[in-house]
């Protein structure tokens, strides 16, 4: 399976909407990023991020309620053939592998077996489910279900809360099924498609554009109508101070209450816990080395004398630079310095600690790790 998890590291993106965050892989051959719906539901534009191309917003432009399945496009990029399995061949007992990102991970490889092949969630319901043991959290929502063979055999869409590692994922035939049926869809230009949620025939814009069903009357929303997203409370006062700061909200949004922004080479997540009413912004700078730790944790003492909104933290191997806020203390004008603030000395305390004191940078801690 080793193999298989670095191959689908090139083929598995993470999306974030205003809303939460999921799982899409790429499709290649048809130009396109396969998900669950629900993971981009209310969204005409979502955010993607991987390994083959840079975080960038991408359309919506396929929504299937019913099967809970969404299309967006993909980037011009070079990924690899992702392979789409039979799910009638898929058996009980059958190893399985599930990719994603779960919990704000960036990727994550889960394995187990197949335990049966014929979940319904209601009786009456004809969409019938894989349910396996492989890991799945929330987050792993629209990411791929491969079998030994490296094929895609199902998506991963909900798990049983009250379960242990019970997840259910969507059988690769009905996937399958919307492909052919939107043969002719092309991603190129304003073109794009849903299934009607009363009689489930697949329409286009293209031939009905309107607000409603050509084949049974009922109202459909198509994915370019969505309003856009518009923050209030705590999270409108951060989106105004990153915005000051000169940062795209649209690329910085990971959820309702999550944001994740860029500077140099450090990237800082800052995430409002509106029950403790507490903005935490943790800044993960570098990886503690395997020797020499001494003189780091010294310098990291000796600056947290220093410092004094700010200060060093560690995790495991990871070395944080983190601010914390009150919501009673929420200024504009005061979150603005100190976010500015924590930006650049991220910014600038990566460099000290990889340069002078020998910590691994977050790009080369996979390489050295092993």
């Amino acid at each position: 399976m080793e193999k298989i998890i670095e191959y689908y590291r090139r083929v598995v993106v993470q999306i974030a909407t205003p809303y939460g965050t999921g799982t899409g892989f790429c499709l290649k051959d048809r130009d396109l990023i396969v998900t669950n719906e629900h993971v981009v539901r209310g969204n005409r534009e979502v955010l993607i991020d991987g390994e083959p191309f840079p975080k960038q917003l991408v359309r919506v432009v396929y929504t299937d309620p019913s099967y809970d399945i969404a299309l967006l496009d993909l980037p011009e990029t070079e990924v690899p053939h992702v392979e789409l399995g039979r799910a009638e061949e898929v058996r009980q007992g059958q190893p399985v592998l599930a990719v994603g990102h779960p919990l704000g991970l960036e990727y994550s490889a889960t394995q187990g077996i197949v335990s049966n092949t014929m979940y319904r969630r209601k009786e009456a319901d004809n969409i019938h489910y894989f349910q396996h043991d492989a890991a799945l959290n929330p987050g792993n929502s629209g990411g791929p279900l491969i079998n030994p063979s490296g094929q895609v055999i199902g998506l991963n869409t909900f798990i049983m809360r009250d379960g242990d590692n019970m997840g259910f994922s969507l059988p690769v035939n009905y996937l399958s099924e919307v492909l052919d049926e939107l043969k002719d869809i092309t991603t190129s230009g304003d073109e794009e498609a849903l299934r009607c949620a009363s009689c489930l025939n697949i329409i286009f814009s293209a031939d009905s554009p309107g607000k409603y069903c050509p084949h049974c009357g009922a109202e459909v929303t198509w994915p370019s109508l969505f309003p856009e997203y518009q923050p209030t409370g705590v999270a409108l006062t951060i989106e105004q101070v990153l915005e000051a700061l000169g940062y795209e909200l649209k690329l910085c949004r990971k959820g309702p209450h999550g944001w994740l922004i860029e500077r140099g080479s450090s990237k800082i997540k800052i995430q409002y816990d509106a029950k403790g009413k507490m903005i935490y912004c943790d800044a993960l700078l570098a990886y503690l080395p395997k020797k020499g730790i001494g003189p780091l944790y010294e310098f990291m003492l000796r600056e947290n004398h220093k410092l004094q909104s700010l200060s060093f933290s560690v995790f495991q191997r990871e070395i944080y630079l983190s601010l914390q806020i009150h919501d009673q203390f929420l200024k504009p004008e005061t979150a603005r310095y100190l976010l500015a603030d924590l930006f650049q000395k991220a910014d600038d305390y990566d460099d000290v600690l990889i340069r002078e004191y020998g910590a691994i940078p977050r790009q080369d801690f996979k390489s050295n790790a092993s």
